[in-house]
């Protein structure tokens, strides 16, 4: 019997070829989980952990949830749980680390990087039915969208046709879901103002010169008001070329009329009360009617730790 120890292994089979625990525990191997074992050297991502819990999984076992996200590429934040999904009927697997879902008749998982993966759009519904955070599964949404792995069509359908927990989040999300969006941060900006009451502005609009000829790109903007909202991420100023041509850039536009609404990380998450005012006093000074009336109890519940008033 052959052991391939570039793949993950466990104990038992380790033992079968003559193994020792004192070797397993060596600077030879690296453990991924209690019992399963990779050799030293090798990176461990994802991909390596999915497959150390699908090689314990039952027969027709997935990757699942935010593992499966994980693998297409979609925007998360750390995950320090792998997810699979096991045939109606298995045991589950209840080791530390490795969270296994009960698979449903209706999910068609695929081949993705040598593993069984549940499918794009479908990772999105499981994320709903697990109750992940509006603005986090909008974000998950456009990171599959801006991968090509699914499109905002697509995830409306299949929110619109599930019945099954956490539904009504996925009808939601996916409504939110747009095409163009570059990181999970312009999402959680976005629907930081659409979700106060704002109109929504218009994503990854192309300015064109009147030859027709592209000219600049804005993440966020309200092109009827030549109004434009940009993320400015810390690196911007880290790298003073950067900074430079974005000042020159904003100047340009400036003298066309065009006006910013510069939004920094403390903004975002620190002040999103005083960004929210800022683009609406923006809006109205540039002739946009906006509703009156208080700020939606739920923009409260995501976006600030307690109640500002409006």
């Amino acid at each position: 019997m052959s052991l391939n120890i570039s793949q993950p292994f466990t104990r038992a089979e380790a033992l079968a070829v003559g193994l020792t625990d004192v070797e397993l525990r060596s600077r030879r191997f690296q453990r991924l989980f209690h019992g399963l074992y990779i050799r030293a050297g090798l990176k461990i991502g994802v991909r390596e952990m999915a497959a150390a819990a699908l090689h314990i999984s039952p027969p027709r076992s997935f990757a699942s949830h935010e593992t499966a996200a994980a693998l297409w590429g979609a925007a998360l934040g750390d995950v320090n749980e792998v997810h699979v999904s096991v045939p109606k009927g298995s045991s589950r697997s209840e080791r530390r680390g490795i969270v296994a879902h009960r698979a449903t008749t209706d999910q068609n998982p695929r081949l993705y990087r040598g593993l069984l993966v549940s499918e794009p759009t479908r990772v999105f519904l499981e994320l709903a039915a697990a109750r992940k955070d509006l603005v986090d599964l909008v974000a998950v949404g456009d990171s599959l969208v801006r991968r090509k792995r699914t499109t905002p069509e697509d995830l409306v359908t299949a929110a619109e046709g599930y019945t099954g927990k956490g539904s009504r989040l996925a009808r939601r999300a996916a409504s939110y879901v747009r095409s163009g969006v570059d990181s999970p941060t312009e999402s959680r900006l976005r629907m930081l103002i659409v979700l106060g009451g704002l109109p929504e502005p218009q994503v990854n609009y192309i300015l064109r010169e009147q030859n027709g000829e592209w000219s600049s790109r804005f993440d966020l903007c309200y092109s009827d008001l030549k109004l434009i909202v940009e993320y400015d991420g810390r690196h911007h100023a880290e790298v003073r070329a950067n900074w430079l041509n974005d000042i020159k850039r904003r100047e340009a536009l400036e003298r066309d009329g065009w006006r910013f609404v510069i939004v920094t990380s403390e903004g975002l998450y620190e002040a999103p009360f005083e960004t929210l005012q800022r683009v609406r006093l923006a809006l109205i000074e540039r002739g946009c009617h906006v509703r009156s009336g208080p700020i939606p109890a739920e923009w409260h519940r995501i976006f600030t730790s307690r109640p500002v008033a409006a």
